[in-house]
């Protein structure tokens, strides 16, 4: 419990990942320019808000993370009061490292996503509330196509439809989602983000708000620049 409070202590792998990246790209190695804006707008529009149109928060969640898990529902209430003229709320996925089984668990609702767009935040929400039967130690002795083939049957089969499976695992195994759910890895990287949840309020980092974040202080924080806008 101790651990999880300190959410912006930051992870000494995190880092060397964070300045290998920084590194790769002084090298020249670029990071992949997505076909679509990385990130998931809530609120049903799937094109990502513009800037100036709205006040933009940013998110980075790891469906595998308590912390995340924990700070999706005041903000989604925050988000609500607002409504998406006024604020837009945006995930961006980043796996933790030290999670194992977070890379797949963002593959998964990339490959969802594809299916179906809709499919997104009913996804994230399901494993938020069975992130604990993924943990590391719960899958320990499984096998990397077992703990695949549970996640497509017990997570992502209620959200998609039985009909939908055999499309989902084809678009799971397809290196497009790989390759999604590492660009927005790599896209945190390059921001700086250290840890989930992180927060970005119209590109500017959150770094001094206690944490968690309750309903009151998004509504304290968000309030003054709706009202600027």
């Amino acid at each position: 419990m101790e651990a999880r409070r300190e959410r912006h202590r930051v992870s000494p792998l995190l880092l060397v990942l964070v300045a290998v990246v920084t590194a790769a790209g002084r090298c020249g190695a670029q990071v992949p320019v997505p076909a679509r804006t990385v990130g998931f707008v809530y609120g049903g529009q799937a094109w990502a808000p513009a800037w100036g149109e709205a006040v933009v928060v940013e998110a980075f969640f790891d469906p595998l993370c308590p912390d995340s898990r924990d700070a999706w529902p005041p903000l989604q209430r925050a988000a609500d009061h607002f409504g998406a003229r006024r604020v837009a709320v945006v995930v961006h996925l980043f796996p933790l490292p030290y999670h194992s089984n977070a890379f797949i668990a963002c593959r998964s609702i990339h490959a969802a996503h594809k299916l179906n767009a809709s499919a997104v935040y009913p996804l994230l929400e399901k494993f938020f509330k069975y992130q604990e039967d993924y943990y590391n130690a719960p899958t320990y002795i499984k096998t990397r196509a077992a703990v695949v083939a549970e996640i497509a049957n017990n997570l992502v089969t209620p959200i998609i439809g039985e009909a939908n499976l055999a499309a989902y695992i084809a678009g799971f195994n397809d290196s497009r989602s790989d390759q999604a759910a590492r660009i927005s890895f790599k896209f945190g990287c390059a921001r700086g983000v250290t840890g989930t949840p992180y927060y970005f309020v119209n590109g500017i980092p959150l770094n001094d708000l206690d944490f968690p974040l309750n309903y009151d202080k998004w509504i304290s924080t968000l309030d003054p620049l709706v009202g600027k806008m």
